[in-house]
């Protein structure tokens, strides 16, 4: 059981037999009656947030989770995974991946988040490195400012590139955002 004391951005709870996750907490005591923590959780299962308050000292339930490292093997429409240790194979659906789904490249190396032995949620690492599969060749002229150009990696994930970027470079993308970091050098 986790009491409110314990409630930190990012923490994972049970409440009403769901798994839910904090997104925002607000420790508040005001000057006539007792303290309360605001929050806003978000639903893993169903990614529905919303906004609850807590009775400073109320307590939730703590979930059975695990953090299971693996490797992106393919998609088939499910994500199968392979976890390094057991070296046991899995699929995620694809609703579960969501948009997550545009910087998986085969091999990638995650961590999947397991609740009563279901996936329910992975974690990619910060940065990617993947192949061009599309570019378009850069117009004369067009460098006079920071000019960019579309281009499509592996995954059909689509940004936004310097000029210099050729179809034959691999691209180091940040996962977090969506951008451009680098073009990788082997």
């Amino acid at each position: 059981m986790y009491d409110t004391t314990n409630f930190r951005k990012g923490l994972k709870i049970e409440m009403d037999g769901n798994l839910w996750q904090i997104v925002e907490f607000q420790h508040v005591k005001p000057g006539k009656g007792g303290a309360f923590v605001r929050t806003r959780i978000k639903n893993m299962l169903t990614a529905q947030v919303i906004d609850r308050t807590f009775r400073s000292g109320d307590k939730v339930g703590a979930p059975d989770c695990e953090e299971v490292d693996a490797t992106f093997l393919y998609y088939d429409g499910d994500f199968h995974f392979m976890n390094t240790e057991s070296y046991d194979s899995f699929a995620i659906p694809e609703d579960v991946i969501g948009t997550d789904r545009n910087f998986l490249v085969e091999q990638t190396q995650v961590q999947v988040l397991m609740y009563n032995q279901r996936p329910v949620a992975i974690e990619l690492p910060n940065f990617i490195v993947a192949d061009i599969t599309e570019c378009l060749p850069a117009v004369a002229g067009n460098t006079a400012t920071g000019a960019t150009k579309p281009v499509t990696v592996v995954t059909g994930y689509e940004l936004q590139v310097p000029l210099y970027i050729k179809e034959d470079d691999r691209l180091k993308i940040d996962t977090r955002d969506g951008s451009f970091v680098e073009r990788f050098k082997d």
